[in-house]
């Protein structure tokens, strides 16, 4: 069954590919005031607890999804966030399940990121979504789900965003990491898990799919009801238009039910300054411009052992990194894998090629190609996902500029790299 969906994930994104001729035939141009919305909020009469910034869980769940920053351009304004998104479209929502902790009620909650509060979308009793998530464990905290709006990104990129609703999703995770290691709380990220029955009783209809959880807290080898009672649809957008091709590609990459115990629920064990590390949190941005300065090697090193440090997950997927060198002082110009020198040259111009003639790919002190034989299509691109959004934050808090890369030429990348494995994602570091 696992080979038969990594064949099927294999498919998907041999079929979202970019070449030379795809993007010259199709450049997508789109109407930006068809945009659909890109906050989900319930019906009025569901009960909000605002999140207080002085009470430290609350600072917890709210740093997973923080707006940062709001952006004007022209008539229009736009919320930036912790998490980075392709295009700036936040296709990702969270849910958390809240249990047996000091001041809320034991419930099912949205997390209403445009006015930072919690809905009360359902009460627990004796049941709730562990066992949706775990093979009869009770978790005595928090259980976080993340789910993709995914007409949001596919209104813009259509079939490509299936690529980008999976990374965003990693990126989430990464948030997530980030907010857990700030405010001290253990976590595990789970991917394998039972997504349709959840999508069901969410009601989450085929509008939004859940992608990836994170279990954090205590857990207690006790068996959970499931939910009593499916919720009610309540859509994540304004406006709506299906794309078959994304909603397939989602279903195909889901494991069967698949629920295991889990232990080793840990707290990021990372070591930056605490307020210079929640300074970069909150300030993380996109850059969209570098002016071709080094960057040390020892920042480099640094970078490369923060992407090593374990994910903490049970999932299995082995992301290898490649590095196209371009101006780190010490360091000789040219393609790496990890540390070690595959080719020489300067390969600016080409990496600016590659990433469909995009100058901060040829600008950057480097440019960075993910490349992974998935045994899980959907996790993989989440795994990616998870590792740029650490590349993000080490980056910026070594006041270092960031931005991922999502387009690019994939087979001619992937034969530059001369690796028979497929590129996930590209991102570019510099200054």
């Amino acid at each position: 069954m696992l080979q038969q969906i990594e064949a099927i994930g294999q498919e998907f994104h041999e079929a979202t590919k970019h070449s030379y001729l795809s993007v010259m035939m199709d450049p997508n141009y789109i109407d930006a005031s068809t945009q659909p919305s890109v906050f989900k909020r319930y019906p009025h009469f569901y009960q909000r607890f605002p999140l207080d910034p002085d009470n430290p869980i609350h600072c917890f769940i709210r740093l997973t999804s923080s707006i940062t920053w709001k952006k004007f351009a022209g008539n229009n304004s736009y919320f930036l966030r912790v998490n980075p998104s392709a295009g700036a479209l936040y296709p990702t929502e969270i849910y958390v399940q809240i249990r047996g902790v000091k001041g809320f009620v034991d419930g099912l909650y949205h997390l209403e990121v445009q006015n930072n509060c919690l809905t009360l979308i359902y009460e627990l009793v004796d049941d709730g979504i562990d066992n949706y998530v775990l093979h009869q464990q009770l978790v005595k905290g928090f259980i976080f789900l993340v789910s993709c709006a995914y007409f949001r990104s596919s209104w813009k990129y259509k079939n490509r965003s299936l690529r980008y609703c999976f990374l965003d999703s990693g990126h989430h995770l990464g948030t997530i990491e980030a907010s857990a290691y700030l405010y001290q709380q253990n976590i595990k990220a789970i991917f394998e898990f039972d997504k349709r029955g959840l999508n069901q009783v969410l009601g989450l209809e085929n509008q939004e799919f859940i992608t990836a959880a994170v279990v954090s807290g205590h857990l207690k080898d006790k068996p959970v009801k499931r939910l009593r009672s499916q919720l009610p649809f309540v859509a994540a957008t304004d406006y709506f238009e299906a794309n078959p091709f994304v909603e397939e590609g989602y279903k195909s990459t889901v494991v069967p039910t698949h629920l295991t115990n889990i232990s080793q629920v840990k707290v990021p064990g990372f070591k930056f300054d605490h307020d210079h590390f929640y300074q970069t949190v909150l300030q993380r941005r996109s850059a969209r411009f570098f002016g071709k300065q080094v960057i040390t090697k020892f920042e480099f090193s640094q970078i490369l052992a923060y992407l090593d440090y374990p994910l903490n997950t049970d999932s299995l997927e082995r992301i290898e990194i490649y590095s196209i060198i371009n101006r780190v002082e010490g360091m000789q110009k040219g393609v790496y894998q990890g540390e070690k020198l595959i080719k020489t040259d300067d390969f600016s111009e080409k990496a600016g090629y590659l990433c469909i003639n995009q100058a901060l790919a040829r600008d950057s002190a480097v440019t960075f190609f993910f490349v992974c034989d998935y045994r899980n299509y959907q996790t993989a691109m989440q795994w990616v996902g998870w590792l740029g959004h650490r590349l993000y934050l080490i980056s910026n808090y070594l006041n270092i500029g960031c931005s991922g890369i999502g387009a690019y030429y994939d087979d001619e990348t992937q034969e530059f790299l001369e690796t028979p494995k497929p590129v996930l994602y590209g991102m570019a570091i510099g200054r």
